[in-house]
């Protein structure tokens, strides 16, 4: 329940242009990225890799699960491959598409090919559906949006298609798109998430467009999809010798604090 706080330790480094004055960020990360690594089990017999979930102190490696909502793992370990040596990037690089093949068999794995919200891993099984509804949630076609930009791997732009196109059979309706009550039958329910429109669909139009669009040497995006500037001044704190006692840091430090406190009528 904690995903987006290991998303934003990368993404904060990345967002202050991996300077000296982020760079504990990056160290938080890979040090819970250590973690992470732990919970990797892999299914019998397919060999799905997916990420345990520890209950306390914990791990049922009998009956084991995986929410949807982690899916965006992949796409977070493809991004921060990158500040890692060689052989560690390639380490990560490869759990991160591992576990893609695994998320997008979630939505392979049902007769509608939409994913529900969580998938059991019992002994000897590879993967069953456990809660089966589907509320267009975006976290397969981000990480599959981060693997095609990192790779140009064309495979990943095909599964993206192909869950589109199962969005547009099961979900689609006159006024809108739906979520299923269940992936087995797809049965339908009466609701269109906000997050489809703000990033289900916009990873997906990323998924489809040039490079250029948007570029990840540029922009990062936020766990809503919202895409922020990475700041490209140089580290100055360190490379200038400022001090943070200085007048005008002082100033930037007080102007900071009156206008998030400052109460708008």
């Amino acid at each position: 329940m904690g995903d987006s706080f290991y998303e934003y330790l990368l993404k904060v480094w990345i967002q202050g242009n991996r300077t000296a004055a982020v760079s504990h960020y990056r160290k938080m990360w890979e040090t819970s990225m250590k973690g992470l690594v732990s919970l990797v089990r892999r299914t019998t017999p397919s060999s799905f890799a997916y990420l345990g979930e520890k209950m306390g102190s914990s791990i049922n490696d009998k009956v084991m699960y995986m929410d949807e909502l982690a899916c965006f793992a992949p796409g977070m370990l493809a991004l921060g491959s990158s500040g890692y040596s060689p052989d560690e990037a390639q380490k990560f690089l490869s759990l991160a598409e591992e576990l893609a093949w695994t998320c997008y068999n979630f939505y392979q794995s049902t007769p509608t090919k939409l994913a529900g919200e969580n998938y059991f891993f019992n002994d000897g099984q590879d993967m069953s559906v456990g809660t089966s509804w589907n509320i267009l949630r975006p976290e397969t076609v981000e990480s599959l949006f981060y693997l095609w930009r990192l790779t140009g791997n064309k495979t990943y732009q095909e599964w993206g298609w192909n869950i589109f196109q199962a969005f547009e059979k099961n979900s689609r309706v006159e006024s809108g798109y739906v979520g299923l009550k269940d992936v087995n039958t797809g049965v339908k329910d009466n609701m269109m998430q906000s997050f489809f429109l703000a990033e289900t669909l916009k990873y997906l139009y990323l998924l489809f467009s040039p490079s250029s669009v948007i570029p990840l040497d540029e922009w990062v995006f936020n766990t809503e999809a919202h895409p922020i500037k990475i700041v490209t001044r140089n580290d100055w704190a360190v490379s200038s010798g400022r001090s943070g006692g200085s007048q005008e840091s002082d100033r930037q430090l007080r102007t900071r604090k009156e206008g998030r406190f400052r109460v708008h009528h």
